[in-house]
């Protein structure tokens, strides 16, 4: 059994974190999701919804799967030096360590993604990769894998990230059942990215 720190902060974008938790969460012999956020007070999504923490950032570090989601208020919550030596310290002890959206942003911010490949969101790619200049930033990539770390580009595409980290945790045949049981029709070609064109990146 892994478990997996869910990170939530007010404001996060509703389906960069139900998403991909539908996906990952539904391996519930193989992974246990935490949800873990600054204090243990309900957090509001970008759409209003809340969501009671499992456990604080104070509580621990020790998770074996680590998932940032997105969101525009990330940017605003990685402002807190706390928030993103948190990340950077989970990061440093996780066997994967998943993003979405802004969420890339974000552990590049903590550092976490030096010299490494990645991707974000496309509608923000210009006005956001620059907070992290370290990253290799991808311009044209529905999900970037580069070591343990899997990052998507915005919203939806979390959960084909989510489930190319489930193909590589627990094989094909396993992401492909979990696709199938959610009625979803997985893009699993990291490369097929029409909005990077739709966005003037490419």
């Amino acid at each position: 059994m892994r478990r997996m720190a869910a990170l939530v902060f007010p404001g996060f974008q509703t389906l960069d974190y139900f998403g991909p938790i539908e996906m990952l969460g539904g391996f519930r012999d193989e992974i246990e999701v935490v949800t873990v956020a600054m204090t243990l007070d309900p957090v509001p999504s970008r759409h209003g919804q809340r969501i009671v923490p499992d456990r604080t950032l104070a509580e621990s570090s020790d998770y074996e799967l680590l998932f940032v989601p997105g969101g525009d208020s990330a940017l605003d919550a990685a402002k807190d030096a706390d928030f993103l030596g948190w990340i950077a310290e989970t990061s440093a002890k996780a066997e994967r360590v998943m993003a979405v959206c802004t969420g890339t942003i974000v552990l590049g911010m903590a550092g976490v993604l030096d010299g490494k490949r990645a991707t974000t969101n496309k509608l923000d790619f210009n006005d956001t990769v620059h907070l992290a200049p370290n990253v290799e930033w991808v311009k044209q990539a529905r999900w970037v894998q580069d070591g343990k770390f899997f990052t998507s580009s915005g919203v939806s595409a979390g959960m084909d990230m989510a489930l190319a980290a489930a193909a590589d945790l627990f094989g094909r045949a396993a992401a492909d059942e979990m696709a199938e049981g959610c009625e979803y029709i997985w893009n699993d070609d990291p490369d097929h990215d029409p909005f990077a064109a739709m966005a003037g990146l490419v």
